[in-house]
């Protein structure tokens, strides 16, 4: 063989290998194509209630150049409260031509005004439908009609490793298109109890919460709802709601505007191997219960502390975590099977589900000062520590309330009856356990410093991140 056929044989066999690689990478341009046109930009602005004074000048209107000067340079005049707007960026995907459209409950949460921009730069307002805060999940309408819309998949077909595509709005780009693979399936997080969440690695950040999450048909599989991060932006960890569970959602807030779920009152806890072995199972699968609700539903059915439930209306129990996300989306008032292990052996039970009562969130205290008449702190907020009640309410140690927002245009991300649970800087974690002690921890920091603050607003807990804290 001579050296010249040698090399040519050599460089097929390169270009050969070249091209089956190039096939095997994905190619996501046409998903983007045909399904983008069905994304939407969601914006919201809420009306906040502050002290942002200025001495009043009615001929002046707000976008005028000199009423930034007046604000700047002209002494506040105390007593003069102003409402100022609080706006917002998020996701959301059209589900049927004629305008309904589904996003985060989180983006939409007591929003004064939505507004809808379509890939044609089209705007519309939007109205609520119905939030469902358990999920995460709001479904949102504008008056339109011949809308495109997206084509739903199913989640339970996705694979750990799958490629999948996530389009949304983060920090506002709109359109904006990233991808990544499954990481895992069915993740249970922290207080969050009726959503196995996709976990994946697609490049998710504020602003992409309520967009569609692809797979490589085109098909819908997931809302992208939260992230895991230390420092506000992406790192690598996000969640999203299987479109199934959403979907459930939305069917019922169309017909209803609320989501009613099952519950059968009872305490419990995972099932470790050694727990498994001492109640003599030979598995570490099921839910230990390890106390009854006083008249409720379980205690009726004869379920006792210390069973371990194996199924429920037929479906195996696999982990805890999978029984209050399979009762949930069970209709109240149903009689279902309930198989437990007792005391060596199994036993079926008939149990009539009850549901679960509307949340219940932090509410402004009406014995502590007015807002008007208490003081802000650095931030501008006005804090007051939780009561027994509300931290047995809301199942928290410590948390301090925000009742009042003020004066200071860059904390317009918090709003009043969210409760601070943390502060995070440099990756160190403070835990807010007192108003003295948040302030005095603000009063450390320089005015340029970024902090992050852990948040808890209704049954969410988000990190918002704050830059520049002012003078002391």
């Amino acid at each position: 063989m001579s050296i010249r056929l040698f090399f040519s044989i050599f460089l097929s066999m390169i270009a050969l290998n070249v091209a089956a690689q190039g096939r095997e990478l994905p190619d996501f341009t046409d998903l983007v194509d045909k399904h983008g046109s069905a994304v939407v930009n969601v914006s919201t602005t809420q009306t906040v209630r502050g002290n942002r004074t200025l001495p009043q000048f009615p001929e002046l209107d707000e976008d005028d150049p000199m009423f930034e000067f007046f604000k700047r340079f002209i002494p506040r005049q105390p007593g003069m409260p102003r409402d100022f707007q609080s706006k917002s960026l998020g996701s959301g995907f059209i589900i049927s031509p004629d305008g309904y459209i589904l996003t985060n409950a989180h983006v939409v949460d007591s929003a004064d005004e939505i507004a809808v921009k379509l890939t044609d730069k089209r705007e519309f307002k939007a109205k609520v439908i119905g939030t469902d805060k358990r999920t995460d999940v709001a479904l949102i309408k504008i008056e339109a009609s011949g809308l495109p819309t997206v084509k739903m998949g199913d989640p339970g077909k996705l694979r750990v490793g799958e490629w999948v595509v996530a389009i949304g709005s983060p920090f506002g780009f709109e359109s904006s298109v990233t991808a990544g693979i499954v990481s895992a399936k069915g993740r249970a997080l922290p207080q969050e109890n009726f959503v196995p969440f996709i976990q994946t690695d697609v490049a998710i950040n504020p602003g992409n919460s309520g967009g569609p999450l692809f797979n490589m048909k085109g098909e819908v599989v997931g809302i992208n709802s939260q992230i895991y991060s230390r420092t506000g932006g992406y790192m690598g960890v996000a969640f999203a709601i299987p479109i199934d569970v959403a979907m459930e959602v939305q069917s019922q807030l169309r017909i209803s505007g609320r989501v009613s779920r099952g519950r059968i009152g009872v305490v419990i806890q995972e099932l470790t191997k050694e727990l498994a072995e001492s109640f003599g199972l030979s598995k570490a699968t099921g839910a230990l219960v390890n106390a009854v609700e006083k008249g409720g539903p379980a205690e009726k059915a004869g379920v006792e502390a210390g069973d371990i439930i194996l199924k429920f209306d037929g479906k195996a129990i696999a982990a805890s975590s999978d029984l209050p996300r399979i009762v949930g989306a069970t209709r109240p008032g149903s009689k279902v099977s309930m198989q437990v292990w007792r005391k060596g052996a199994t036993r079926d039970l008939g149990v009539t589900v009850g549901e679960i009562p509307e949340e219940k969130t932090a509410q402004r205290s009406q014995k502590r000062a007015k807002p008007a008449e208490a003081a802000a702190n650095r931030l501008g907020l006005v804090l007051s520590e939780l009561s027994p009640e509300q931290k047995r309410e809301l199942k928290i140690a410590n948390g301090l309330l925000i009742e009042d927002v003020r004066a200071n245009g860059s904390r317009t991300d918090l709003r009043p009856g969210d409760v601070i649970l943390a502060v995070v800087h440099k990756g160190s974690s403070t835990e807010a356990s007192s108003v003295d002690q948040f302030n005095k921890l603000l009063t450390q920091f320089d005015k340029s410093a970024t902090i992050t603050l852990l948040v808890r607003r209704g049954e969410q807990q988000t990190y918002i991140t704050l830059k520049g804290l002012g003078d002391k």
